[in-house]
């Protein structure tokens, strides 16, 4: 059977890069997909749509050229909470003095300064926590009345226009969508891409809503960086189609000796439920402006691999920084290091969940210790909506997984999935025709030459969501 080279990657965490002013160009972008990138973020708190769409245009092009499908994350800004201005631009706050948060839009002194968001007004209470800064402030709340709160320092410090304002203790009444998220959110759609970013999500209505939006054309991908999500993990995590571990907002709300730990739960719960979980913020942060990672940097992209995340995000090293292709390129190299230790498969082995309860469930764990047991090259998944192929990554299975799909929009959402590598191919009809395209793509794609062994499952009848039912062993001849 002829046998092209197709690209692939020698690793199974998947890498995530934002792009951003350093990596805009169609030179860039091709650098970063083949030093390794599957996915590209586009952040919705900066930028134009058009910015947006000529990055868009760019990815889909580059696409078409490797032959690869590429996913894109539209990653919507949220309900950002700002102070206003100041009459001097900044002011010092000094610990124990007074400082009163209010409506007015006047321009703010030492004194006082506009927070332009009544629901926090409405919401706060008497010692209620303010963070300003991304909390290198922190004011108490010592009176609330109706149009302003009344503070104390805590913890001082300068305070410049229109820093950021987090609540860690209380629920606030605001959508995790505003109304520039909606706009956003109608321009990502039609530009077809895959991941949706839902932002500050606090409750399981804000996912329910996103979805419904949505309406099936993106994955909902949901990042938890407030304590009020953690409260509710388990149903946020059901509602979701993929979640991310936001540590950068989620180190200001909670104590950072916290973090690690909500990391592990909420990739564990992930990992249970057979959603795709993307740990991110501040990986390889020195990065930015250095070619090489601290190697505590590179102790936490491990960590992330050895807790099993199926990917890892790279936020302002490649959007912002001075060394993107370097960074992809570091988070490449430490990713498949790890990935070659025994240890890792150890740790793999000891952390997979039990099976789902259900005939599909059983079937994806058959199919990992099939091909365990009979030593497969490849487990090739047949899907329509890649829930076929979310199970067997579920099962972590020592191989690698062809995700094979007549979407191109499936074919492209599976670039984030642990362990897959997606592949189009044509609608199944028959138990012998998946049987033969399953082994004509492993030949092809590089994964098994003649003779080896292939675990191939599927959903019958084919073309049917969620139905994975079909287990089968086949030899590449």
């Amino acid at each position: 059977m002829a046998q092209r080279m197709p690209l692939r990657r020698r690793r199974r965490t998947k890498i995530i890069a934002t792009l951003g002013p350093a990596s805009s160009s169609a030179e860039v972008i091709e650098r970063l997909f083949r030093a390794g990138a599957d996915v590209f973020r586009l952040n919705f708190s900066h930028g134009s749509h058009a910015d947006h769409a000529e990055r868009i245009a760019i990815i889909r092009a580059l696409e078409r050229r490797v032959e690869r499908p590429i996913g894109i994350l539209a990653d919507v800004q949220g309900p950002k909470l700002r102070v206003g201005k100041f009459q001097a631009g900044r002011v010092q706050l000094q610990a124990g003095q007074t400082f009163r948060l209010d409506l007015s839009p006047t321009p703010g002194d030492v004194r006082r300064v506009q927070l332009p968001h009544p629901e926090i007004i409405q919401a706060a209470g008497i010692g209620t926590t303010l963070l300003l800064d991304d909390g290198k402030l922190r004011l108490r709340v010592t009176r609330r009345r109706e149009d302003h709160l009344e503070t104390e320092v805590v913890t001082g410090g300068p305070l410049s226009d229109r820093k950021g304002v987090n609540v860690p203790d209380v629920v606030l009444p605001i959508p995790a969508l505003t109304e520039k998220d909606r706009t956003d959110l109608a321009f990502v759609l039609d530009q077809g891409i895959e991941y949706v970013g839902l932002s500050f999500v606090q409750r399981p209505e804000d996912v329910a809503e996103a979805k419904a939006i949505a309406d099936g054309r993106a994955w909902i991908m949901v990042k938890l960086e407030k304590p009020q999500a953690i409260d509710n993990l388990d149903e946020i995590v059901r509602l979701a189609d993929c979640v991310m571990v936001a540590r950068g907002d989620l180190g200001v709300e909670c104590p950072p000796e916290e973090v690690p730990l909500i990391q592990k739960r909420i990739v564990r719960t992930a990992r249970a439920a057979g959603k795709p979980v993307v740990v991110a913020t501040q990986m390889l942060e020195s990065m930015i402006a250095a070619p090489a990672p601290t190697r505590a940097e590179a102790s936490d992209v491990a960590t992330a691999v050895f807790d099993g995340a199926d990917a890892v995000m790279l936020s302002a090293e490649t959007a912002a920084g001075q060394y993107p292709y370097e960074a992809v390129n570091m988070m490449d190299r430490i990713v498949a290091r790890v990935e070659q230790d025994p240890g890792w498969r150890s740790i793999t082995d000891a952390d997979r969940p039990a099976p789902q309860r259900d005939s599909a469930g059983a079937i994806a764990a058959a199919a990992r210790q099939v091909a365990h047991t009979i030593e497969a090259e490849a487990i090739a998944t047949f899907t329509s909506t890649g829930s076929t192929t979310l199970r067997v990554a579920r099962e972590r299975p020592d191989c690698p997984i062809l995700g094979l799909t007549a979407s191109e929009q499936t074919c492209r959402r599976m670039a984030v999935i642990w362990g897959v590598h997606p592949v189009m191919a044509p609608e199944l009809h028959s138990m012998t025709d998946m049987v033969a395209k399953a082994v004509r793509a492993a030949a092809q794609e590089g994964f098994a030459k003649h003779g080896d062994e292939v675990v191939v499952t599927a959903g019958v009848p084919f073309g049917t969501a969620g139905t994975t039912n079909a287990l089968r062993v086949a030899i590449v001849k």
